[in-house]
């Protein structure tokens, strides 16, 4: 049967392809970065050196390094996070950190307040949404609307922000489990813990005795007082672990505020961490704030994971 061939187009001639040796080729992966096999009774400093030095690999080990060296020369390591982060058991990891002196500021969107109280007050949180939305007694629950709306109140009278209004409420009232707040912990450590609330997000804001005027004073006291700790980031290092929106725009305000105001906050670490990545704190964390200087790290995994690694790693390098 003969050859069909379209009239005008026919296999092209590779006789006359230009070649080179693969030894002058500029190549993405090498055997040296690969991973070591994992020997039994070895150590966490052997786990992460037994890492890839590719991609995620690579940057985990540089995100904990950034942390290390910025704590041994004292300079700024906040941490900003999503509710989400409390709701996954990370409470004792993130106060062991401001034990250490490593995170020297946190700051937490308004939902954080709920889930880190409720913790203190009854060593459970996180309201199964779906078995009480239907009847309407979805975040209804007394105690912490009541709780939460006397520390608001609290905040208004002494000109407090509200995260430490809420940790000194919880300190106050000797809330059984208060050595797993954060809140607390910040009070007690004299670290500031900044509470950054949107409208109509949270259930509390539903209660009748919630002051909403208050409320919004304060967190706009917590502003300032974050847009402080921004001002002094250069050489230190930001993480936004789970937040998506709120505390990526707060954090893009506070860094052009504190640049307005004259504060130099060019060099310094930016790192998000989440399980999807997420168009906003990219931009606003990683990307934007890092054009004039400094690193940027996207890190993809669950927060129960990832930031016990990273803390993990940050105390065995900085013990050596």
């Amino acid at each position: 049967m003969p050859h069909r061939f379209h009239p005008r187009f026919h296999p092209i001639d590779l006789s006359g392809l230009k070649t080179y040796s693969i030894a002058e080729r500029k190549s993405k992966v090498s055997a040296a970065d690969f991973a070591s096999p994992w020997k039994k009774g070895s150590g966490f400093k052997d786990f992460l050196d037994s890492l890839p030095d590719i991609l995620a690999g690579t940057d985990i080990k540089a995100v904990i390094a950034a942390i290390a060296s910025a704590f041994e020369n004292k300079k700024t390591v906040a941490l900003a996070m999503g509710a989400h982060v409390i709701k996954v058991g990370l409470n004792p990891i993130l106060i062991d950190l401001m034990e250490r002196g490593i995170v020297k500021a946190v700051a937490m969107n308004g939902a954080g307040i709920i889930h880190d109280s409720e913790l203190a007050m009854t060593g459970r949180t996180s309201e199964d949404v779906a078995a009480s939305l239907g009847d309407g007694t979805f975040g209804m629950a007394r105690e912490t609307g009541e709780f939460l709306s006397e520390a608001v109140k609290t905040a208004g009278r002494e000109n407090i922000g509200l995260g430490q209004a809420v940790g000194e409420a919880i300190i106050g009232n000797k809330l059984p489990l208060a050595e797993k707040s954060i809140l607390a912990a910040g009070v007690r450590l004299g670290i500031p813990v900044t509470v950054h609330i949107a409208v109509g997000t949270d259930i509390i804001h539903t209660h009748p005795g919630f002051d909403a005027a208050a409320a919004g004073a304060a967190s706009h006291r917590d502003f300032r007082i974050f847009a402080s700790v921004v001002s002094t980031l250069e050489q230190g290092v930001y993480l936004n672990v789970g937040s998506a929106v709120i505390l990526p725009e707060v954090f893009l305000k506070a860094v052009t505020l504190v640049r307005n105001l004259g504060h130099r906050v060019e060099n310094f670490t930016a790192v998000n961490m989440d399980f999807i990545r997420h168009y906003r704190p990219v931009t606003n964390v990683v990307n934007r704030p890092t054009l004039g200087g400094g690193n940027g790290f996207n890190l993809i995994g669950h927060h129960e994971i990832m930031l016990p690694l990273i803390a993990a790693g940050v105390i065995e390098r900085i013990s050596s």
